[in-house]
């Protein structure tokens, strides 16, 4: 029998409003030092008003109840990397219960990346997940500094490990053996991913509270992560560009089967939070996610939005949603069309032709219409006219 319990915060509302309230004032008033930036879009009015949160909804649902509640247990120094690791004893940790670990590197750039890693998922009828978060910054892909032409190479950046198996933004524990118990290291399941997140963010705010610009960029799980990071960055930078690269978390689904994704959202404990109540139609009735991006570009003009998959992604399609390549393809090839054609001035989508899954670790030089995964990024930060959408 596989009982359930939510998580709770540490403090009660008053004290975690309390506590948030004096962080966005700090940072607010560190924001409004007349930061440039090269998004056209409308950032006028008074950013320091609650009201002025394009996410407010979403915060009133509770996306930000763990904001202010965590800090490290410790931060040390490794090269050119600080690794902050917080106690496996509440709070922020992983699947089964282990010692979650975020990094930071500071670049001494104006520009910020916030990097959410992949790695699987894991509820009740399939559990194939990331179970520890490894500490440091992987050399891989774009987060290679010494990669050739890597556009975030010079930028400062916060890495989030993935290690809760519910898209970072989980907040549920479940005792799998139905013995009665929370047990760390055995079956039972810690889906803490929303504290993780939260953590991190804090983190990441102390580190680096004024920057320029935010790339914010997620792989798979991670990918799916940015689409509820958005709102908690937000949150805490109210006034500067965000631009968002989603890797293969897309938000495309089984075809005619919304309950699919909602029961993936309840399972982890997010649909009540994230999932906006004045937009019903965020999973749509043909299965779909992909409502909640025309909903977050909507609410900030602010963001801009980069996404990318391959055309029969075969770990979402059909490891993880169980359908083919063949019938996920022109779905997701209408998706990405629709999402683009509600914000053109804002949306653009890289599709690869093939199977294989994601891009930013492994396949930076690959092309697609002639032009690179990394170039078509540094296209997207650059301003150039050479962030279209492409599709082999």
């Amino acid at each position: 029998m596989m009982t359930n319990r939510n998580r709770v915060p540490v403090f009660g509302p008053s004290t975690k409003r309390a506590l948030l309230g004096l962080s966005l004032a700090a940072l607010m008033a560190a924001c409004s030092n007349g930061n440039s930036n090269n998004n056209s879009s409308d950032s006028s009015g008074d950013t320091g008003s609650v009201d002025a949160n394009p996410f407010q909804e979403l915060v009133d649902q509770g996306v930000t109840r763990y904001l202010g509640v965590y800090t490290p247990m410790l931060s040390e120094t490794e090269g050119d990397t600080v690794i902050h690791r917080f106690s496996a004893s509440d709070g922020p940790m992983c699947l089964r219960g282990t010692e979650y670990t975020m990094s930071t590197r500071d670049a001494g750039s104006e520009d910020l990346v916030i990097f959410l890693q992949g790695g699987g998922a894991c509820w009740d009828t399939l559990c194939a997940a990331t179970e520890t978060a490894a500490p440091g910054i992987p050399k891989a892909g774009i987060l290679d500094v010494d990669l050739p032409g890597n556009p975030i190479t010079e930028m400062n950046i916060a890495y989030l490990p993935y290690c809760d198996g519910g898209v970072h933004a989980s907040d549920v524990e479940y005792d799998v053996d139905g013995n009665g118990v929370l047990e760390p290291g055995t079956r039972d399941q810690f889906h803490h991913g929303l504290h993780n997140l939260s953590a991190s963010l804090d983190v990441t705010v102390q580190t680096f509270p004024s920057p320029r610009r935010i790339v914010l960029m997620g792989v798979s799980g991670g990918g799916f992560g940015t689409i509820f990071a958005i709102p908690l960055v937000r949150t805490l930078y109210p006034d500067v560009p965000i631009d968002v690269v989603n890797d293969s978390g897309v938000s495309v689904g089984r075809p005619n089967q919304p309950e699919f994704f909602e029961r993936l959202l309840g399972y982890w404990n997010i649909l009540d939070s994230f999932l906006p109540a004045s937009c019903p139609d965020c999973i749509g009735d043909d299965g779909h996610g992909t409502g909640v991006h025309s909903w977050g570009l909507e609410q900030d003009q602010n963001l801009r939005l980069s996404l990318l998959s391959h055309k029969q992604d075969s770990t979402i399609a059909t490891f993880f949603f169980g359908i083919s390549g063949a019938q996920w393809e022109p779905e997701l090839i209408r998706e990405m069309a629709e999402v683009e054609a509600a914000h053109p001035d804002r949306v653009r989508s890289l599709i690869a032709d093939g199977s294989d899954h994601t891009f930013l670790i492994g396949r930076t030089a690959l092309e697609v219409e002639g032009i690179s995964v990394q170039d078509w990024i540094a296209a997207m930060l650059d301003g150039s006219s050479e962030w279209t959408s492409r599709s082999d």
